[in-house]
């Protein structure tokens, strides 16, 4: 039998929990997901790229207002906390969609419609995720922002509203054109038990690109025509296949990619083009629901109590 001979306990005591906690970081460090999209500096140059790109028939204060749009663009991720853990647990599955989860079927026009389609194939929604209906959603409700700034266009704080929305809504188009938030291989190939086979570690590379390469707007924006969706919803669930039909590439790719600590890398030709398609559709997708969500603000109409019940005209009125 070993025995421990501790001349002074509490020093003991200290080592044993100051490891502990080192332990626990460390178990924390590798807890990170695989989902947590773009890193923040990536959100935050293809949210600046967005606003470029806008034309001028959406309001200047929200063309001249890209750096706000882009510093909210990161919220979602700040969100993404263990330490609250309730608004975790509520958001986190509005990051990604692992279509393949779906066996085919097509996506439902609403999110509860999928909750119910999820248990139809006795899956768990959590484990399919809601990106494109949180995307779908968050356009609307800049729209509606863009409606009481039609109706009160001196009022600042629906002005702010509408920048702290389309900085979410950002996020979650941005997330959507990383071909790894829209297929259950998010970190590396899969087999059938959901077992990581190879690659792991991928999304972690992907993500930090976009911020490492360092784009600037006129980059990202260099000849980009902006158009509204005809259709939002048709709009984001094609997007949502479209980058689903690239896992294929992304993975022919993947050992070419730099580690996620590299910054400022040499990418082949091959990673380089595919890395700027990348950017270039996050910042053309994000622009068109921006201009999506202004053109459909046009045809929203309040409730009789909407500016009777509480004072939005104040500002219109100095």
């Amino acid at each position: 039998m070993n025995f421990i001979l501790v001349s002074k306990p509490f020093d003991y005591m200290m080592a044993v929990k100051k490891s502990t906690t080192i332990w626990l970081i460390l178990l924390l460090m590798l807890m990170v997901d695989s989902a947590s999209a773009w890193w923040t500096g990536g959100h935050v140059i293809l949210s600046k790229a967005a606003v470029r790109a806008l034309p001028d028939d959406v309001p200047d204060f929200f063309r001249s207002s890209g750096f706000m749009i882009a510093h909210c663009s990161a919220d979602p991720d700040i969100a993404n906390n263990r330490d609250v853990p309730h608004l975790r647990s509520a958001q986190h599955p509005d990051h990604y969609l692992d279509l393949e989860l779906l066996k085919g079927n097509n996506l439902p026009d609403t999110r509860y419609g999928l909750i119910n389609l999820c248990h139809q194939l006795k899956l768990d929604p959590e484990k399919v995720g809601f990106l494109p209906y949180e995307i779908i959603e968050s356009t609307e409700r800049l729209a509606l922002s863009f409606a009481e700034y039609r109706r009160y266009p001196k009022n600042p704080y629906i002005q702010q509203k509408c920048l702290v929305y389309a900085g979410l809504l950002g996020h979650y188009s941005e997330d959507v054109c990383q071909p790894l938030h829209v297929t259950l291989h998010h970190n590396g190939r899969v087999n059938a038990d959901g077992e990581v086979i190879a690659h792991k570690g991928i999304h972690y590379q992907v993500d930090a690109i976009i911020e490492h390469v360092g784009f600037t707007s006129d980059q990202l924006t260099e000849d980009l025509q902006i158009q509204a969706l005809d259709d939002l919803r048709k709009g984001v669930l094609a997007i949502v296949q479209t980058k689903h039909s690239e896992v294929e590439r992304l993975y022919e790719l993947a050992d070419q990619f730099p580690s996620e600590n590299e910054a400022d890398p040499t990418l082949s030709p091959e990673v380089a083009k595919f890395v700027k398609h990348m950017a270039v559709s996050s910042t053309q997708f994000t622009a068109q629901l921006y201009l999506t969500a202004w053109q459909m603000s046009k045809d929203i109409t309040f409730p009789g109590w909407y500016g009777k019940s509480f004072d939005r005209s104040k500002y219109d009125s100095e």
